[in-house]
């Protein structure tokens, strides 16, 4: 999965929008039911505990797909659920554009019917999820993410040395923040800076006030991602949950294991 930091897609790419579309329809309606039952199956083996498996194997696409589930991006698809695609600068190749806000999703809509007079009635704003989003990828569909602003420039915040820019969906941890349930082990990570926050004024007084952002790591989920598939099971990174936005650590943990 590719992303882009502080510049924006939106602009790099609007006169780029490509005729070609990749379908939705059938072909991806399959693939996306297939990874649903996948996804089902590797619920069933987390349910485990870590020293039923062994440890010198490699946690597997469907374990990173498994701690993505619940959190939703938006993009541009036509009447016949096909995925509106961009091309790079230099056209070689094409990929899809999601985005973390759907007002981004919104204006890159605006943008494809402006352009695009076959499109201009039939296009919308559609949402999927990223663990839909993460095993398309492992079928080698490319996708380059838009983050939050809001959160590039919290993630800057955090991280002052990057002024050039982030590089990455900035994503916020905390040690303070790791939880054991029913001999589980649960490492939140979250996609806002907001969500961790009130989280850990709810666990520790001293990580309350201005003090706070000292509790706060923050890293790009690409690079989280990437660091996920090459890691071995008890290891400590398939502890790894993300939170959706909005949606507290405890509730999230209680939807996972219904």
């Amino acid at each position: 999965m590719e992303s882009r930091g502080h510049s924006n897609p939106l602009l790099s790419f609007s006169s780029f929008i490509h005729q070609h579309c990749v379908r939705l329809g059938s072909d991806l309606a399959t693939r996306l039911d297939d990874t649903k039952r996948a996804l089902a199956q590797a619920h069933h083996n987390l349910l485990f505990p870590k020293h039923a498996l062994a440890a010198t194997s490699t946690l597997g696409s469907l374990h990173v797909a498994k701690s993505l589930v619940g959190t939703s991006v938006y993009t541009v698809s036509n009447s016949n659920n096909e995925f509106v695609l961009i091309s790079d600068a230099d056209g070689a190749k094409s990929i899809g554009l999601l985005c973390f806000r759907q007002e981004d999703a919104e204006a890159f809509l605006a943008q494809v019917r402006s352009r695009s007079r076959e499109l201009r009635s039939k296009a919308r704003v559609v949402p999927i999820t990223l663990d839909q989003v993460y095993m398309l990828k492992v079928e080698g569909i490319a996708f380059r993410f838009l983050p939050d602003p809001v959160q590039i420039r919290n993630a800057l915040e955090l991280k002052p040395a990057n002024k050039g820019g982030f590089d990455g969906v900035p994503v916020f941890q905390s040690e303070l923040l790791v939880v054991k349930k029913k001999k589980k082990r649960y490492c939140p990570v979250y996609f806002s800076k907001e969500d961790i926050e009130q989280e850990l004024s709810k666990v520790s007084r001293a990580s309350r006030g201005p003090g706070v952002s000292q509790h706060i790591a923050v890293g790009s989920l690409e690079d989280v991602l990437r660091k996920m598939e090459m890691s071995e099971r008890n290891s400590g990174w398939e502890d790894l949950i993300f939170i959706p936005p909005g949606k507290s650590r405890s509730q999230h943990i209680q939807e996972l294991n219904e």
